[in-house]
C-alpha cells in the first residue's frame, strides 16, 4: 500500500506525496510550490523519484523545474500536454501505467477542465489522483474542453471501485456542497455528508479524500441519471448529456 501524505498550499491546493514502503519509491504529486515539498521529504528521509503531473494550471506544475533541478527527480505527464508541462520526461496517453516500486497507476485521460487533463488510479491502494477532473461534490471547471468532454470523462471515473479513494487537488467541498444542496434538497445522504463538512471545515481539518462512493450519493455533476435531481432542474427524460451540461451551467452562476 501507498503512504500517502496530503500538503496543504496556496488557498485551498493540495499536493500528495506518495511513498512506496518496500523500494522507498517516491512521487509528488501536482507541486505548486516547491519549499513544503523539500521539508516533507528532509523530515521523512525521503529521496524523490517522480513528479506526476495531471494538467499543465500553474497551481499544479509550478515548482516542477525548482523541484527537478533540485532532486534529479524525472516529471511525468501527458503525451499531448508536453509543450505545457515544464521539465517533462516521461510522455504519458491513456491506458499507459506508471510503477512506483510495486504499486502501478494507470493513466487515464479526462479531457474537460483542459484538453490535456490526466489522472492516475493506483488499484492495489484504492487512490485515484485526478487533480481537477473530479471534486468533492463538484467537478473541475471547463476551461478548455467542452461539457461533453467532461461528462465522458467522469464517466470513466464511475465505472471505478466505490471504495476508490479520491484525492483531489482542492479544497472545494463546503462551498460545492451549498450548490449539491439546491439540487437535491431532500438527499439525506448529502444532508449528512454536509453535516460531515462543516464540522470537519470548522475543525480546520481537510475533508478530503473522499470516496467514490460517497460521491455517487452526493455529488450532483455523477448523478445526472437522478430523476429527483432531473425534476429539480425540469429536465426529467432528457438526455443525461444535457442534464450534464444544465448543472455546469448553473454551478458556473452560482
Amino acid at each position: 500500500m501507498l503512504e500517502i501524505i496530503q500538503l496543504p498550499v496556496l488557498t485551498d491546493n493540495y499536493i500528495y506525496i506518495i511513498h512506496e514502503p518496500n523500494s522507498k519509491e517516491t512521487a509528488v504529486v501536482d507541486p505548486a510550490i516547491a519549499q513544503p515539498v523539500f521539508d516533507l521529504l528532509n523530515n521523512n528521509g525521503w529521496r524523490l523519484n517522480y513528479i506526476l503531473n495531471t494538467h499543465h494550471h500553474s497551481d499544479h506544475v509550478g515548482a516542477n523545474l525548482e523541484i527537478k533541478n533540485k532532486t534529479d527527480c524525472q516529471i511525468i505527464g501527458f503525451e499531448k500536454d508536453q509543450k505545457r508541462i515544464p521539465g517533462i520526461d516521461i510522455k504519458l496517453k491513456q491506458g499507459d501505467e506508471v510503477k512506483l516500486g510495486s504499486q502501478i497507476a494507470k493513466v487515464i485521460e479526462t479531457p474537460g477542465h483542459t484538453l490535456g487533463h490526466i489522472v492516475y488510479y493506483f488499484s492495489d491502494s484504492d487512490a485515484l489522483f485526478c487533480g481537477d477532473t473530479l471534486f468533492s461534490m463538484g467537478c473541475g471547471r471547463l476551461f478548455e474542453g467542452s461539457a461533453e468532454q467532461m461528462w465522458y470523462s467522469l464517466q470513466r471515473l464511475k465505472s471505478l471501485p466505490k471504495q476508490t479513494k479520491i484525492y483531489c487537488a482542492h479544497e472545494y467541498t463546503q462551498a460545492n456542497s451549498q450548490f449539491a444542496l439546491t439540487l437535491e434538497p431532500d438527499n439525506k445522504q448529502l444532508d449528512d455528508r454536509i453535516k460531515e463538512v462543516n464540522n470537519l471545515r470548522a475543525a480546520n481539518k481537510a475533508t478530503i479524500p473522499t470516496s467514490l462512493e460517497q460521491e455517487l450519493m452526493t455529488n450532483p455533476f455523477l448523478r445526472e441519471d437522478s430523476l429527483t435531481l432531473q425534476q429539480s432542474i425540469d429536465m426529467i427524460g432528457m438526455p443525461v448529456i444535457d442534464v450534464f451540461r444544465k448543472i455546469r451551467q448553473l454551478k458556473d452562476s452560482f
